[in-house]
């Protein structure tokens, strides 16, 4: 079957485009669905069972919910002495306090939390 493409509105395409992937992912379900059929058949005529073959279904884990934040924060490291919540976890690009500090003649001994 041969469809000329450029007589078709952008709008016709995108109809074509998406029937013909409804139909694509019909057809993988269906060739799902007959190789499994002949996976059973195989195993019937040879006087087995599915369990036997593949060994007994394992029950199913209960679900268990993601966390709401799966990133951890990372400790802070270095603390500003002119301003105590300001820290610093030692990654990244240095604060601007902590670069200022230094400046100031602070050592990053008397700012590390350790």
């Amino acid at each position: 079957m041969s469809v000329d493409l450029r007589g078709l509105s952008a709008r016709q395409l995108r109809d074509l485009i998406s029937n013909a992937q409804k139909r694509q992912l019909e057809l993988a379900e269906e060739n799902v669905k007959q190789v499994r059929e002949r996976c059973l058949q195989l195993i019937a005529d040879e006087g087995l069972t599915f369990d036997q073959v593949f060994g007994p279904a394992r029950p199913k884990k209960p679900a268990t919910p993601a966390p709401a934040n799966n990133k951890k924060g990372v400790a802070p490291k270095y603390r500003n002495p002119a301003n105590p919540l300001q820290t610093w976890a030692g990654r990244g690009k240095r604060p601007k306090w902590f670069s200022d500090a230094l400046a100031d003649g602070v050592t990053e001994a008397q700012m590390y939390l350790g």
